[in-house]
């Protein structure tokens, strides 16, 4: 990217959304006549014993992801469990200071041999496709559910004029489908993309991807479908504590259509926040007007999955520099 266009979009684009964004939902928060009362229920709400699940599901859901990395990296060294887990929250440190969070890579080959940090991060990438294709397919099902089958509920699609909807339909069906493609014939797509002549140098790198059966992959599948269904809970919960009620089954392809559209929207650092608020809000007040409820249970799932993890994993890459420092001296 031209370094004038990450200047302007680090110190220009990225400030002025996130005021867009924040006053945005300041107004909404002033237009909520019961303002007092609703922060209260959710003051009550943190103490509650629900409120604790969803932070253990915080463990749960790393704890998942750590369990995959150690199958994507097998082919290149063993890992155990607690140094696997180590490994993905230092990537989650640095994803949180990249657009849409894609440097996972960057804190988790820390960890790898150094011999083999290049080639970890195929896998890695691997990895975050696995979790793209579930969060892609779930979402576009979700759009599905509400474009053709709850019929008595067409105000969700009336938020987006009507080109934008379907746009994003059938661009998350084909996205679902090269995505799918991708994951499992993954080495035909390699093969591809080593037919540019400057890819050529990466296939030294490359080579383990080959490795992976289509059971591995189906386990790897799973595994990202276990963390996205502790994501759905751990949000439904808060809703729940936060007094936003919305229909189980509603809520579900809801919150998948919430992740789709996070998936697909651009963030830039620390615009993530109030985007995930507006977005939610804009979802979710087809069924319920407790805007406060709503961005107290985006700002808590923020908080929970990813502030805290990446507190965490700068902790450890801090760690790791101190280590690294005392051998050189």
């Amino acid at each position: 990217m031209n370094k004038n266009i990450k200047l302007f979009i680090n110190y220009f684009l990225g400030p002025v959304i996130f005021i867009v964004l924040c006053w945005s939902l300041y107004n909404q928060l002033r237009n909520q006549s019961d303002l007092e009362q609703r922060w209260i229920e959710i003051k009550q709400g943190w103490l509650r014993p629900a409120f604790w699940l969803v932070f253990i599901g915080m463990f749960i859901n790393w704890g998942i992801e750590a369990l995959k990395w150690q199958l994507l990296v097998r082919p290149l060294e063993r890992f155990g469990f607690m140094k696997a887990f180590r490994s993905v929250l230092a990537g989650c440190s640095i994803t949180m200071l990249t657009p849409n969070r894609v440097g996972e890579y960057g804190g988790r080959i820390l960890y790898v041999s150094e011999q083999n940090r290049l080639a970890a991060i195929p896998l890695t990438i691997l990895g975050s496709i696995s979790q793209l294709f579930v969060t892609v397919v779930l979402g576009t099902i979700g759009l599905m559910v509400f474009k053709f089958f709850i019929t008595s509920n067409t105000a969700l699609f009336q938020l987006v004029p009507d080109l934008a909807g379907q746009f994003l339909l059938y661009s998350s069906i084909f996205s679902s489908l090269v995505l799918a493609l991708f994951y499992f014939r993954a080495g035909t797509a390699i093969k591809i993309l080593l037919l540019i002549p400057y890819l050529k140098r990466l296939t030294k790198y490359l080579h383990f991807m080959y490795e992976f059966s289509q059971k591995q992959l189906l386990r790897i599948l799973m595994l990202s479908i276990l963390r996205y269904l502790v994501f759905i809970l751990q949000y439904v919960l808060l809703l729940q504590i936060m007094q936003v009620y919305v229909p189980l089954a509603d809520c579900f392809w809801l919150l998948s259509i919430f992740y789709l559209v996070m998936t697909m929207a651009p963030t830039i650092g620390f615009t993530e926040l109030p985007l995930r608020a507006a977005a939610s809000v804009q979802l979710l007040s087809v069924y319920s007007n407790n805007v406060v409820g709503m961005q107290a249970a985006s700002l808590s799932i923020w908080i929970i999955n990813l502030v805290i993890p990446a507190i965490a994993g700068s902790l450890l890459i801090l760690g790791i520099k101190i280590m690294k420092g005392n051998e050189t001296t």
